[in-house]
């Protein structure tokens, strides 16, 4: 159950109207007229920086959520952020899986912001997200939870070693967030920024659907990346699980290690 934005936030984005619940995504979207509002992930300069980004973007091949300023010129409001509402759904991968288009979209995106500059606010993110991600290109190093320990020992041994070559501007977590509508371009929404090669953001879509869609060794041949990419991917998902539970207290629960370890020896075994 999400909490409905204020009146007092409706004013600030110029919006008027009723919340309704936007299906999909993490549950915390809300449409009021033509733009969605939903609570921000991180730092106000990261948030910031994201809708800067967003605002900026050309878009060729593909469609973006364009972020909405408030009345006084600000990206976010009392907790709450606000862009134009796009068309389209996600795709359901058990009935017409779409991993392909998926990548294409990203391709087209990632070609769009192949000239913007690393962002200085990459440096001051210590979510759990940019922890996996440094830990995943041996910036970090991180001790994870006992239960995912043999898993991330197996996957590590097929990570190469790391290498700046390529690094640009990516969305790293495109799986969930690019939406398909008939008859217009791929919608690419969420903007998760990491400063990386194009193939990682790839492989992280791979990685997800092996890892929490079934998606097994056809879609890694299909796909032609790497297995270390992969793997890398898996490691960066892995090490974000494990210091996600370990700042709770918790433990990954049966179901979690139970994927991480089959999505891992299929990609052991390709």
């Amino acid at each position: 159950m999400i909490a409905d934005p204020t009146r007092e936030v409706l004013r600030a984005f110029a919006l008027s109207g009723t919340p309704v619940p936007v299906v999909g995504g993490r549950g915390r979207s809300v449409r009021v007229g033509d733009a969605v509002l939903k609570p921000p992930d991180g730092t106000a300069e990261l948030v910031d920086g994201q809708a800067e980004i967003m605002a900026a973007v050309r878009e060729d091949g593909f469609r973006v959520a364009r972020p909405l300023r408030t009345t006084d010129g600000r990206w976010s409001h009392l907790g709450w952020t606000a862009s134009l509402h796009v068309d389209g759904a996600e795709p359901d991968h058990r009935t017409e899986p779409r991993w392909m288009d998926i990548l294409a979209a990203g391709r087209a995106f990632h070609a769009a912001l192949a000239e913007v500059r690393r962002p200085s606010f990459l440096d001051r993110r210590t979510d759990v997200w940019a922890v996996g991600d440094r830990a995943a290109w041996h910036e970090l190093d991180v001790e994870v939870v006992p239960e995912l320990h043999p898993v991330h020992e197996a996957l590590s041994r097929l990570v190469p070693g790391a290498t700046a070559d390529g690094a640009q501007l990516v969305h790293g977590d495109l799986t969930g967030n690019v939406l398909f509508a008939p008859g217009l371009p791929p919608a690419v929404i969420d903007f998760s920024p990491y400063w990386r090669p194009p193939a990682f953001a790839e492989a992280i879509v791979i990685g997800d659907a092996v890892l929490w869609h079934g998606a097994g060794r056809e879609l890694l041949v299909r796909a032609g990346l790497a297995t270390g990419a992969v793997a890398r991917a898996l490691v960066y998902r892995l090490v974000t699980t494990s210091e996600r539970v370990r700042r709770a207290g918790q433990a990954p629960t049966d179901g979690e290690v139970a994927d991480y370890e089959r999505a891992a020896g299929l990609v052991v075994a390709c």
